[in-house]
């Protein structure tokens, strides 16, 4: 029996604080919190769906979770190697520092993988930290030559 268990909404304000974890531990702490409302109310709404296209899996401790890997799927045009276009995002993986070590996010992730499979998703992409390149190495990741570049509007 795996570790990790679906998120459901009631999970949204835990899922958000350990984004500002994941967050906090790749760029540093940051006060700003003005977010989390909105990012709750997303997940509360994404996770809600029977079939939705965004989900995420999580580890729990007491008085709420220790661990997470949220995902979310991206329809796009298709091409080669993808003629459907789809294609998987892993949004979040984080865990509370004091239980690091313990193959939590191992267990999210590879539930989070096996949901990919079955919803038929060929290719997942990710950012990865280097505290997490190794994890996302033994599960298959492999650094991608494509340059990344944003617009922010």
């Amino acid at each position: 029996m795996s570790l990790a268990r679906r998120a459901t909404p009631q999970d949204a304000e835990e899922l958000v604080r350990l984004r500002k974890v994941m967050l906090d531990s790749c760029h540093g702490p940051n006060p700003d919190v003005s977010w989390q409302s909105a990012a709750a109310e997303t997940l509360r709404k994404k996770l809600a769906e029977p079939v939705g296209d965004l989900t995420a899996f999580v580890v729990e401790r007491p008085g709420g979770l220790a661990a997470c890997a949220v995902g979310t799927i991206d329809h796009r045009l298709g091409g080669p190697g993808n003629p459907h276009g789809t294609s998987g995002y892993v949004l979040s993986v984080a865990t509370d520092p004091d239980m690091r070590r313990r193959g939590y996010s191992r267990a999210c992730l590879e539930a989070l993988l096996a949901w990919f499979r079955e919803r038929g998703v060929p290719r997942i992409d990710l950012r990865a930290s280097l505290d997490g390149e190794p994890l996302y190495t033994s599960l298959g990741f492999v650094r991608t030559p494509d340059p990344a570049m944003r617009l922010t509007l």
